[in-house]
């Protein structure tokens, strides 16, 4: 057998490390995953070159020390400046050394979960928004006889009137957050700059919510127009630099990149498919959302904040859902990205200029 063949035929990037991690050898896919020629590489340090969640060289030390193979499963790996995949890394003893594979995760499979977090969403806020109704009109009967009551006590008695109105319109406004999933109407769409959208709602968020952080632009300023509602894109973005704004500390920084990747597609749920290459990250510096939510953090009702509605974030998968893009989130301790993927506006379709001269 030609073991060379075979490690060339592999569909995954491969590298064998020496002793001192440095770089022994690399397939074609590795080659190609590094965007390295093998000459380039030969001798250098793989920690240079790559960053792994955790520590790899504690990794690969622990492979020599147990002569047993380890797996990092669902771990961030960034290659320079790219952003960041999530992968599942592979490591085994290998005659001096240590034999790495790298399993980026499929694409497909994380699409899967976020079409089927929005079908969660539509069906519980289907029912939600029935309840919303039902509920509503005796709570503003018991707030209403709550105010009533109040006028003819004193003391500690109206202390628990005003808190049986002040708990009855907070529940009234968490309704009207459930309420409003039904009442999103159909995006209307045409051809918006994505850069217009994020200046206005980071100028909005700095004056507001955002007023303690500082929020930083790495735009592509190449980046072609989206076919988007500019009203609920305003929506989406709020919504998430908001969330950034909540979790960073004092003085922290948002991070606001846009960038180009032609290559991500999409399957809607009615089979037919498309193109998403226009990439926009929100980055934050907080703590990280824990391993626990993070799976689920765009169905309705899951939050990771004491007394948060978990209503937000459903919401945002599902306005660009409606908008044939898709999102996903990366998080880690110190850097959580939530990433949105847009289309372009289609060939066929009348931008405002060509509405104006028909």
């Amino acid at each position: 057998m030609n073991f060379d063949n075979l490690w060339q035929a592999l569909p995954i990037p491969a590298l064998a490390l020496d002793a001192g991690d440095g770089i022994a050898a690399l397939n074609g896919p590795a080659e190609g995953f590094l965007n390295r020629s093998i000459k380039s590489v030969t001798g250098r340090d793989l920690c240079t070159l790559i960053q792994l969640e955790g520590d790899l060289a504690a990794a690969t030390g622990r492979v020599r020390r147990t002569h047993a193979p380890l797996t990092l499963h669902d771990t961030g790996l960034r290659v320079g400046p790219a952003p960041a995949l999530r992968c599942d890394v592979h490591l085994a003893p290998f005659e001096s050394g240590v034999l790495v594979l790298i399993a980026p995760q499929d694409i497909a499979s994380r699409l899967d979960r976020a079409r089927n977090s929005r079908a969660a969403a539509r069906s519980a806020i289907g029912m939600a928004e029935m309840l919303a109704h039902e509920i509503k009109n005796p709570l503003a009967g018991i707030t209403g006889a709550a105010q009533l009551l109040s006028m003819n006590l004193s003391g500690e008695d109206v202390e628990m009137t005003d808190l049986i109105v002040e708990e009855s319109r907070r529940i009234v406004k968490l309704l009207e957050q459930v309420e409003q999933f039904g009442n999103l109407r159909p995006p209307q769409r045409r051809a918006v700059n994505l850069h217009d959208v994020l200046d206005r709602a980071r100028r909005s968020a700095l004056v507001g919510f955002a007023s303690h952080v500082s929020i930083r632009e790495v735009y592509d300023p190449s980046l072609p127009a989206t076919w988007a509602d500019p009203d609920q894109l305003l929506q989406v973005f709020l919504n998430l630099l908001k969330n950034a704004a909540q979790v960073a500390q004092t003085d922290g920084t948002i991070t606001i990149r846009t960038f180009y990747e032609l290559s991500l597609r999409v399957r809607h749920s009615d089979g037919t498919g498309g193109s998403v290459p226009l990439q926009i990250e929100i980055i934050d510096d907080g703590p990280g959302i824990p391993a626990e939510l993070a799976s689920n953090l765009f169905e309705p009702f899951v939050s990771g904040r004491e007394n948060g509605t978990g209503l937000g974030l459903a919401l945002v998968s599902k306005i660009v859902g409606d908008h044939d893009g898709w999102i996903s989130v990366d998080s880690a301790p110190g850097r959580t990205v939530f990433r949105l993927s847009l289309p372009m506006v289609p060939k066929d379709a009348k931008t405002d200029t060509q509405m104006n001269e028909d």
